[in-house]
């Protein structure tokens, strides 16, 4: 299923959940039809059944000379009734499931998408373990509303109809006594309806709540380990279950309550049926054999109102996961690239003018009427005191965040007019946190860089410092490093980020404490390295080792969001002004 259609039906019936899930199956509507249809024709033989064995009955108990040719006929009519339900039960399954399959496939993948657009301060917000709640769970829980709506609703609605038709067609006054399990149902559905739906929204959250946490948890293991600090995360992880326990015990509570008042309620109005049924016949307004008809019938009348009413439950939950989801789906912080220019080629010259930047919903702003000019090719170092602003300047040029005031231009564009991710074609990151997935070294490397060469590979891994260590491994670049590299040290971790960088031979760098978690021996032979590939490149580099900056351009001393000092490793140190303070520090 396309990405787009999830997207197109949220945006346009956000506000109606139901409308919400009919519209996910724009595309496979057909299918669902012709499904609906096998299904229809696969049920037949429990609506034929009760005339069948009424017939049988009042042909045994009449026993006039037509009664075995009557019971053969029935029973051959039967089995081949009962026969073809095979076939049509294969085909009406093969069409429903491949269509609520795809729903399935396509949320999930509109979801994916859907993050890859989201703005970087929107998804900072939103904890891992909740999306990943809702791109399963919920996923899920849709995936189940949909079998249940099309399978069981329809199952319901196509045999109170027959029901119902044959009922009255055969006799008004007893169609008249089946319509009265009708306001029954409707009362009980009003009655619990909301609680049922405010219990499932509490459990959801809860259940996202307590899914963030223990990603949280997973990722702490070596820190609480490290601080004998297991019985207090193990108390934490329980208190969360504990809440889940609750309102799980809660829902669960007013679902049993719902469905034991609608199943007494209904076997009552079969045993009245009965009676009323049985007092007919005795009087003789009907035979015996459609005593036992009406029975039948009655009983699927109850229990396709009983199933019904049991069905809210799912519908509940799954109309919630559909709400759930359809808060990334709707959600507006999102990058925008459509009907902007593309970037063909990209120099590096970059002004910041007036540049200030708050977050959202704060009044106070991190960065303060910010100027800076940078030449193609030129290196710039941001220093200054942890939370001084130098990351956010740097998340600005990547684009990540826009400005609240001022200009960004690159190359004479406005950053904010251009299609990013053009831009992002021809740029390197390296980031302060390393980031790697599971798999081996050279997928790390060369991640979304397929045709890259051996020799190309070769060089860039001389100059990260890491062709040493890729020998000493029994499997070289193939070799399996975790999940988030754990199996690597921190400054080989590192090493492999400034190598992945390095390979997709970018126009502009930026490295955010890209040499702080190596040991000195490999910091300066990386630093030598680094030095020689950013010639002819633009370079930000942010760094707290002032050692590490000597060779750049341009050195911006950030205090406090503003710009308090800027010019060469020489000039800051003659000037002895911030720059120097810091350096003494250091020294």
């Amino acid at each position: 299923m396309e990405e787009s259609i999830v997207q197109q039906t949220y945006n346009k019936n956000q506000k109606n959940s139901f409308k919400v899930l009919i519209g996910l199956y724009k595309g496979n509507y057909l299918r669902i039809f012709f499904s609906a249809v096998f299904f229809t024709i696969k049920h037949i033989p429990a609506w034929v059944m009760p005339i069948a064995i009424a017939n049988v009955i009042n042909a045994a108990t009449k026993q006039d000379g037509n009664g075995i040719r009557t019971i053969y006929l029935n029973a051959i009519i039967m089995l081949i009734l009962v026969l073809q339900n095979i076939v049509t039960n294969y085909y009406h399954t093969k069409l429903h499931s491949y269509a609520i399959r795809s729903v399935e496939s396509g949320l999930r993948a509109s979801l994916i998408k859907k993050l890859q657009e989201l703005s970087i301060p929107y998804q900072k917000e939103m904890q891992s373990g909740r999306l990943q709640s809702k791109i399963m769970r919920d996923v899920e829980a849709v995936q189940t509303l949909s079998a249940q709506v099309f399978v069981s609703g329809l199952n319901i609605l196509v045999n109170l109809i027959v029901a119902l038709g044959i009922t009255f067609y055969n006799s008004p006054i007893v169609f008249l006594f089946f319509l009265l399990t009708v306001p029954i149902s409707a009362l009980i559905i009003v009655i619990f309806r909301k609680k049922i739906k405010t219990s499932n929204s509490e459990f959801r959250q809860e259940m996202e709540e307590t899914s963030a946490r223990v990603i949280e948890m997973i990722e702490l293991v070596p820190i609480a380990r490290a601080h004998a600090l297991e019985k207090q995360e193990v108390r934490r992880l329980n208190h969360r279950f504990q809440q889940i326990l609750l309102k799980g015990f809660r829902l669960d509570i007013i679902q049993s309550l719902f469905g034991s008042v609608s199943w007494a309620c209904f076997q009552l109005f079969q045993i009245i049926c009965l009676v009323f049924t049985g007092v007919l016949a005795y009087r003789g307004s009907i035979t015996p054999g459609e005593v036992v008809m009406y029975q039948t019938y009655f009983t699927t009348v109850v229990n396709s109102v009983s199933s019904m009413i049991t069905l809210i439950p799912t519908i509940a939950k799954g109309l919630e996961s559909v709400n759930s989801i359809g808060e990334i789906l709707t959600a507006g912080e999102v990058e925008t690239h459509e009907n902007k220019p593309k970037l063909n080629q990209v120099y590096g010259n970059f002004s910041l003018q007036h540049i200030s930047y708050r977050y959202p919903h704060t009044n106070q702003n991190i960065l303060h009427n910010l100027n800076l000019e940078v030449k193609q090719g030129e290196t710039v170092a941001f220093v200054g005191e942890s939370g001084s602003g130098k990351s956010t300047i740097l998340n600005l040029l990547i684009g990540f965040i826009q400005p609240t005031e001022g200009n960004i231009l690159l190359d004479g564009n406005d950053m904010t007019s251009i299609d990013l991710r053009s831009f992002r074609n021809h740029l390197a990151v390296v980031p302060q946190a390393t980031i790697l997935f599971s798999g081996t070294i050279r997928q790390n490397i060369t991640y979304g860089m397929p045709a890259v060469t051996e020799e190309e590979l070769k060089r860039v891994l001389i100059a990260a410092n890491l062709w040493d260590v890729i020998k000493k491994l029994p499997d070289g670049l193939d070799t399996k490093i975790g999940e988030h590299g754990d199996k690597l040290s921190g400054g080989q971790r590192q090493r492999i980020s400034i190598a992945r960088a390095l390979i997709r031979n970018p126009k502009v760098i930026i490295l955010d404490e890209a040499t702080s978690a190596l040991d000195s021996h490999s910091e300066r032979k990386i630093q030598e390295a680094l030095d020689i590939l950013c010639q002819g490149r633009t370079t930000f580099i942010v760094a707290h080792r002032l050692s590490t900056i000597r060779n750049a351009d341009k050195i911006a001393v950030i205090e406090n969001g503003h710009c308090v000092e800027f010019g060469t490793y020489d000039e800051l140190m003659t000037k002895k002004g911030k720059f120097y303070e810091l350096k003494q520090l250091q020294m």
